[in-house]
């Protein structure tokens, strides 16, 4: 009984009680409702065998006798087979007057009933209940875990959308506080050890990180943790085998959604390299060198998704539309399990986003266009890089105001006024330095290809299989995430626009 209590639990015991009694075995409640049996499926019904009288019925009527004659046990005779029935021992008193409310252990076994049979079921009454209250604290504490990694995941998912005070408010009581700056890790985890993953993370930084499991993929930790602490990324690639780490800079949390992006293509780069950990190399987002102008033709693209009122209370308002474009960006398809809808759901966003902002969500340009003013939107102002003075920022006021806010095309003018700025540039330049020759033909090809392996490889005229290398040693050679989002494509493409832009502009 000890082993299969220590091993089997309810359900080893239940089994063994029916080889033992060679009938049937289970627990009930009072009114003849079953809670386990010996024969059940792990997810199937709970049923009595086919053979065996009707059992509900007979709990219910020896519950009723327990409690009329108070006594301790009950056992009834029906044709070929014996009924007995022992209250299980729990909190309350077993001989208090409500004992028919207690779970019964019920077994249905032939006559004649075999010896000693009544003291075995009398000695597994205790490690029976016994497992059922371990297996009932088990489920508590699984609940528990899950109701806090949906709270560490809703508080992740309020900074990556800049709700930085609500943030704080919930991780306050969840503990530890949010620190600020900080640095995003993303851990890519072997198999599914993921749980022993987040202890080791937790035990190499002393437990100031704040540690989340991935709700778009199932292998990964996001860790937003305190800068200048210890090398948590080396302490953990040393210490799990085949654990795969990317690292931020150095970010204020309210630009945590920056800092994971910047994660996730420091891992792309991780899994070729021996250490299998690698931080991000220096380079400006582009929402930072956008200026002025870039901010108000931001300003000017989102506005009617920003003032958009919901016929009905329970429609998507602004805000919920703007988080879903976000994601989806961010994510593309895996983004229902990142805001946990249907993706229906998501389609009907994503369908009205792109009539009130007049923009085709299936190219990749007004995508790449929609994914700048939106992370020019979560960019501080003041942080940004300033225009070189009143006169060009004057200029570049006037050229933007041909452009009709919520169309495609007006988007598409403004967009390149501001990729022309000497800022975005020199940030187009750096993006684009380590391609050249093939490797930029691919990448344009890829891109020319709204980011589709199958065109790709027919456009290029090599196979599918060929391309997904050639973009692979990309990702080396870019230290960014191509294949799998959130990608870079969307800067990428900024950056060959501004380049093409600027070239057009000369030769006009």
């Amino acid at each position: 009984m000890q082993r299969l209590a220590r091993n089997g639990g309810t359900a080893g015991l239940l089994r063994w009680l029916a080889g033992r009694a060679e009938g049937w075995a289970g627990i009930a409640r009072s009114d003849g409702t079953l809670l386990s049996a010996s024969g059940a499926a792990p997810s199937g019904p709970l049923t009595a065998p086919a053979d065996v009288p009707d059992v509900p019925r007979l709990i219910a009527e020896g519950v009723r006798a327990l409690t009329e004659r108070g006594a301790l046990a009950y056992s009834h005779d029906t044709g070929a087979h014996t009924v007995l029935l022992f209250p299980l021992p729990g909190p309350h008193d077993p001989h208090a007057e409500d004992r028919g409310a207690a779970p019964l252990l019920a077994v249905v076994t032939p006559r004649p009933v075999a010896a000693g049979l009544a003291t075995l079921l009398a000695d597994v009454l205790m490690p029976l209940s016994l497992c059922r209250e371990a297996e009932a604290v088990e489920r508590k504490r699984r609940r528990v875990d899950l109701a806090e990694s949906r709270g560490r995941e809703a508080v992740l998912h309020l900074l990556m959308t800049g709700q930085l005070s609500i943030a704080q408010q919930v991780a306050g009581a969840l503990r530890p506080r949010l620190p600020d700056p900080v640095r995003v890790c993303v851990v890519e985890c072997p198999g599914d050890s993921r749980d022993e993953v987040a202890r080791v993370c937790a035990e190499a930084d002393g437990g100031r990180s704040w540690i989340v499991r991935c709700p778009v993929y199932a292998r990964h930790l996001i860790l937003v943790s305190p800068d200048g602490g210890t090398a948590t990324d080396e302490a953990v690639a040393a210490l799990v085998d085949r654990c795969v780490v990317g690292v931020s800079e150095r970010v204020p949390l309210a630009d945590t959604a920056t800092g994971y992006r910047q994660a996730f293509h420091a891992l792309a780069v991780a899994r070729e390299v021996p250490g299998r950990h690698v931080r991000f190399g220096a380079a400006p987002e582009p929402a930072l060198v956008v200026g002025t102008a870039g901010r108000r033709w931001a300003e000017a693209l989102l506005t009617p998704l920003l003032t958009y009122v919901p016929r009905r209370a329970q429609d998507p308002g602004s805000q919920e539309l703007a988080a879903t474009a976000a994601s989806w960006l961010a994510f593309s398809s895996h983004a229902t399990d990142h805001l946990k809808v249907h993706r229906n759901t998501l389609a009907a966003r994503l369908r009205l986003i792109g009539e009130l902002l007049g923009l085709d969500l299936l190219r990749l340009a007004d995508q790449a266009a929609l994914d700048l003013a939106l992370r020019i939107r979560a960019t501080p102002a003041p942080v940004c890089t300033p225009d070189p003075g009143p006169a060009n920022d004057h200029t570049s006021g006037q050229r933007d105001g041909g452009a009709a806010p919520g169309h495609a095309n007006g988007a598409a003018h403004g967009l390149d006024e501001v990729l022309r700025r000497p800022a975005v540039q020199e940030w187009a330049l750096r993006q684009l330095a380590p391609v050249a020759g093939a490797a930029e033909e691919t990448l344009r090809t890829w891109l020319r290809c709204e980011g589709r392996l199958g065109p790709t490889a027919a456009e290029l005229g090599i196979s599918v299989p060929g391309a997904r290398k050639r973009l692979t040693r990309l990702e080396t050679v870019l230290q960014r995430s191509l294949l799998r989002p959130p990608s870079a494509r969307y800067d990428l493409w900024l950056a060959l626009r501004a380049r093409e832009s600027a070239a057009e502009e000369a030769t006009s």
